[in-house]
């Protein structure tokens, strides 16, 4: 693989607007796109996976989840961002962040951008 991939939820507003955030303000090699438009296969991730959280393959192979993806897409990005990085890598702040990214996830259609296309169907809810 030639670059890191970032993938989210194309069918979510809130994850939209999210990676449009990064597209805009995050300076990156990576690719950051939709998973309904990447070649799962290629990148070694399922769909339920890919729905279950955001995700990263970096170009060494290296595979991460939802807050563990984000830190790595900040990790390849400019100072600044590397610091924020690192700060999520951190054990408590990691600990932290797997929490608040699950309720995050489980109400994205209650965040701002969020629709009710975004919902997480309620068998999938914790």
């Amino acid at each position: 693989m030639e670059r890191s991939t970032f993938v989210y939820d194309g069918d979510c507003a809130f994850c939209t607007r999210c990676a449009e955030f990064i597209e805009r303000h995050i300076p990156t090699s990576s690719r950051v796109m939709p998973w309904q438009f990447a070649d799962l296969t290629a990148l070694g991730l399922t769909e339920a996976e890919c729905d279950q959280a955001v995700q990263w393959v970096g170009a060494d192979g290296v595979r991460a989840a939802g807050p563990d993806a984000i830190a790595r897409l900040l990790g390849d990005s400019s100072l600044l961002w590397r610091v924020a990085g690192a700060a999520l890598r951190f054990p408590p702040v990691r600990a932290a962040a797997w929490p608040a990214y699950r309720w995050v996830a489980r109400n994205r259609d209650r965040m701002p951008g969020g629709t009710a296309a975004c919902a997480v169907p309620a068998a999938q809810r914790d």
